[in-house]
């Protein structure tokens, strides 16, 4: 599967709760960090989930929110994984910053300029990665 999503990850399927419109998928990545993704009821039926089924997680680098530091205060993003800035890229409006899970997996997030010289988010430096639920997209192996 080649995507232009910076962000991919196989998951494990956790647990559904399902709704009336949506379902939430708890996942489960290989090093036992959590995602959770929003998705509409048809979708998960469409693509036959349930408990222990293999899917890829893909969150867009431009949905990712960066927070200084790894402890995250009170915000409703469900989705928070904290590591360390492994590199930067900037350019005249935006920054790509690269952050480094510590598990073997990385993320990536595009954030304005402004903001990445604002949270000191240079090479070294502890971040949290914040994204909701409904911006993970799932695709079946």
């Amino acid at each position: 599967m080649q995507t232009s999503t910076r962000n991919t990850y196989r998951c494990t399927v956790t647990k559904i709760t399902q709704g009336a419109v949506n379902a939430e998928i708890d996942l489960a990545l290989p090093d036992g960090q959590r995602l959770a993704a929003v998705i509409t009821e048809r979708s998960a039926q469409d693509m036959g989930l349930s408990e222990g089924a293999e899917v890829f997680a893909l969150v867009k680098a431009t949905f990712i929110m960066l927070m200084a530091g790894d402890a995250p205060g009170r915000v409703s993003a469900c989705n928070r994984l904290a590591g360390r800035v492994s590199a930067r890229k900037d350019g005249p409006v935006n920054s790509e910053i690269i952050l480094d899970l510590g598990t073997g997996n990385t993320i990536t997030a595009i954030v304005t300029r402004a903001s990445a010289d604002s949270l000191g988010l240079a090479p070294g430096a502890t971040a949290t990665a914040l994204f909701k639920a409904s911006h993970v997209i799932l695709a079946l192996p």
